[in-house]
């Protein structure tokens, strides 16, 4: 954290704040900056200091050769020629810096009157009016009005107070002099607590931040008292919240602490949700860290006193603290399933991070960055459950992996691991459903958050654990936001293999396929509906995903009871109306694809059947005169020439056949399933088979025509095969992805079968 105090005369004298002071902060930051220093003593306010303001800020243009914008009362030049156009930047350039300097001498009550001036002459004249003769009539009124008079004396105040009063402290402070500090202090006792810079922050604020723990020290010790160190800034932070952000001495810390132990729970910032040890782990100060949860009361951290005790939670899993977490759940277990106070239970965020495919550590300087890589297959983290045959092991089992160069670090990597494994373990066990009341497990708790989002990160592993232990009853009564279980959330995140191993629970099966969400739909509905929550990215083509979409709902159909298919939701729409709905902008994109992809391919096709049926009759050697027969007839060569012309002539028709097949087929939603794909696969195979004949016709016919001149043979069989192979290149991945979705193991009853048998285990 980097807390500036603005000096008068500074680049831009207010913060951004956000929108309240945008325009203000954004005009002022675009200015020509002026040379570091200060430019007036104070800032003007009124009448009150508008002479001395005027004198000062005079001074100033002339020592900087800006006078003459105000003293001139000339028309800027017009950009009208080139040696116009250089005065005119000229004098904009000086105009700009003369505007500035001036706006930036000016109090926070009138600068939102003069933000729109853009000539520094005119400035100067309407403040010389409106504050130079106060009995003066048609002045110009820049006061601000009656309601926020006070927050102009307000400011004054502070600013006077800032810059002025406590202006010799301050000084000290920030240049480590402890003397000049001390006597001032003696001399002024209230100084000790007051705020001396606009950020509201106090000598020990400064001196944290200023790094000077040769001034924060006795502050602490000898000059503040216990209610000084529980003084906020500006953003809400004590000296101890400063000091923690800034990873200042652990002595010092410790110093404040033990002078008042109650400042270990005092919130700090964001409306006053962070105690010390969160704001240590969010910085990533794990010294600091570890130290303040030693001395942090447990009881302090537990749910009745707010969402502190899991924020504490939650940030040592997202800082790898995984040991800090382990001990704060073995203390308090109802913590796993909590909130913090970003509504983000620890289990949910623990399941997050199983999910991704790379979860980065951020260790000690001394440490590598290293990754933890879960199993492709999600089973969740490679360590087998005690008192479990091999068999659910395997099914159960979990892997971590991490990348990266391991060998001087073993120790520490597995450290991470048992410490990742305890966790997970222990927070599992934390959940005792005996014990837990409708809020615990309801929409908004910190269980279904956790296991809504391991089924829509697709985590199998950890629904499997909840599956087989005492929790598995949680998977029929939790709710997500939308009223739907986890069975329905499985469906509309195409998640099979979940879904199959839910499906496969005999005592869930039955409730949870008979549940309707909030708006009337049953499970059916939901396979029908396609929203951006549908992971189809990884499917190659929009007719793929259909095809995939379709293979959903068809599956999803054939479990349930038949009843369902002709059910209206709420807006009295049936499963199949609301699939069309939604997948109608798919099922013209997919069309699309088909046409442009059998249209190239067609032509591709039809190229190589001309060429191939003109070689049948131009054959290499040609024919004897006298028989009309082929020279080389009664080679070996020639009959392969023939035999791989043949099968290229016929294949090449075969595939332009089907490509014009798919060019007029009906593009309904049911043929995306194996008419389209089924059409396309032989298409394509054929193509890529016409295409490997014909290069060994084009091959054979070389050999025929060169036997023996391989210098020449050999070159130009590679150079044809160049353009031949890149095409196949790109194409051939389409047709193995349409294989394996329309036939292979990537299918929704493949993936469900998985699931199912994952299930029967846990019988």
């Amino acid at each position: 954290m980097q807390a500036t105090t603005i000096l008068p005369g500074t680049v831009v004298p207010i913060e951004f704040l956000g929108m309240e002071n945008y325009e203000n902060f954004d005009r002022l930051s675009m200015a020509t900056p002026i040379l570091p220093g200060t430019v007036v003593p104070e800032v003007l306010h009124g009448k009150e200091n508008y002479e001395n303001w005027s004198a000062c800020i005079k001074n100033y243009l002339l020592a900087q050769d800006l006078w003459d914008i105000i003293e001139t009362s000339m028309e800027p030049p017009k950009p009208e020629d080139d040696d116009r156009e250089v005065k005119f930047k000229a004098w904009r350039k000086k105009n700009a810096a003369t505007l500035h300097a001036i706006q930036i001498s000016c109090g926070m009550n009138i600068l939102p009157e003069i933000k729109g001036i853009s000539s520094a002459k005119i400035l100067w004249d309407k403040l010389a009016k409106a504050y130079e003769h106060p009995a003066q009539e048609g002045r110009v009124n820049l006061r601000l009005p009656a309601a926020d008079e006070n927050f102009r004396i307000r400011d004054n105040m502070n600013r006077t107070a800032g810059f002025s009063e406590y202006a010799e402290l301050y000084e000290a402070v920030r240049k480590g002099d402890w003397d000049v500090a001390s006597v001032f202090i003696t001399q002024h006792p209230d100084s000790v607590r007051a705020k001396i810079t606009h950020l509201g922050q106090t000598a020990l604020h400064v001196a944290i931040i200023a790094r000077s723990d040769e001034i924060a020290k006795p502050l602490v010790e000898e000059k503040m008292s216990k209610e000084d160190l529980e003084i906020r800034d500006n953003e809400g932070l004590t000296a101890l919240a400063v000091a923690i952000i800034c990873g200042f001495d652990l002595l010092t810390v410790d110093l404040m602490i033990r002078k008042n132990p109650d400042l270990l729970t005092v919130g700090n910032n964001r409306g006053g949700l962070d105690i010390p040890i969160v704001l240590a782990l969010r910085h990533g100060q794990k010294e600091l860290a570890r130290f303040l949860f030693d001395v942090t009361p447990y009881e302090e951290l537990t749910p009745e006193k707010g969402p502190h005790g899991a924020t504490v939670v939650t940030q040592a899993i997202q800082s790898a603290t995984y040991d800090l977490a382990e001990v704060l759940i073995s203390h308090c277990p109802r913590l796993a399933f909590s909130l913090d106070t970003d509504n983000v239970s620890p289990l949910s965020l623990f399941v997050g991070l199983i999910s991704l495919s790379g979860v980065e550590f951020h260790r000690t300087s001394s440490w590598k960055r290293i990754k933890l890589i879960s199993s492709p297959r999600a089973d969740i983290f490679g360590y087998y459950l005690d008192n479990r045959d091999q068999k659910k092991q395997e099914a159960a089992g979990i892997t971590i992996r991490f990348a990266g160069p391991l060998d001087q670090h073993s120790n520490e990597i597995e450290s991470i691991q048992r410490q990742f494994r305890r966790l997970l373990f222990a927070m599992l066990d934390s959940i005792e459903i005996s014990a837990m009341n409708e809020y615990q497990i309801g929409i908004e708790s910190g269980v279904a958050q956790a296991i809504f989002s391991a089924v829509r990160a697709g985590v199998v592993g950890f629904v499997t654990l909840i599956a087989q232990g005492e929790q598995r009853e949680l998977l029929y009564w939790v709710r997500d936001g939308k009223g739907r279980n986890v069975l329905m959330s499985a469906v509309q995140h195409r998640h099979a293999e979940i879904f199959g191993m839910i499906y496969g629970l005999r005592e869930t099966k039955a409730r949870l396929l008979s549940s309707r969400d909030n708006v009337g739909n049953n499970i059916l509905h939901v396979a029908g509906t396609l929203t951006e929550v549908s992971p189809l990215d990884h499917i190659t083509g929009a007719a793929l995903k259909m095809q995939s979409e379709v293979q959903w709902f068809k599956g999803v159909e054939n479990l349930c009871n038949p009843l369902y298919r002709n059910e209206k939701n709420y807006a009295g729409l049936t499963p199949k109306q609301v699939f069309m709905q939604s997948h109608k902008k798919l099922i013209e994109e997919g069309e699309r694809w088909m046409r442009e992809t059998a249209s190239s391919c067609t032509v591709v096709g039809t190229l190589i059947m001309t060429i191939m049926f003109a070689a049948a009759f131009t054959i290499p050697g040609g024919n004897n005169q006298d028989t009309g027969l082929p020279i080389f007839l009664n080679r070996k060569l020639f009959d392969i020439f023939i035999i791989a012309d043949s099968l290229s002539l016929f294949s090449s028709s075969v595939s332009v056949l089907m490509f014009l097949g798919i060019l007029t087929s009906r593009y309904e939603a049911e043929y995306f399933l194996n008419s389209l794909p089924t059409k396309m696969i032989i298409g394509l195979f054929t193509l890529f088979f016409s295409i490997g004949t014909m290069m060994i016709a084009f091959s054979s016919a070389i050999l025929i025509m060169y036997c023996g001149e391989s210098w020449i043979v050999i070159p130009l069989i590679v150079l044809a095969s160049v353009p031949i192979s890149l095409y196949v290149f790109m194409h051939f991945g389409l047709l193995v992805d349409m294989i394996v979705s329309t036939y292979g193991a990537g299918t929704f009853d493949r993936k469900m079968k998985s699931g199912v048998e994952l299930s029967c285990i846990y019988k």
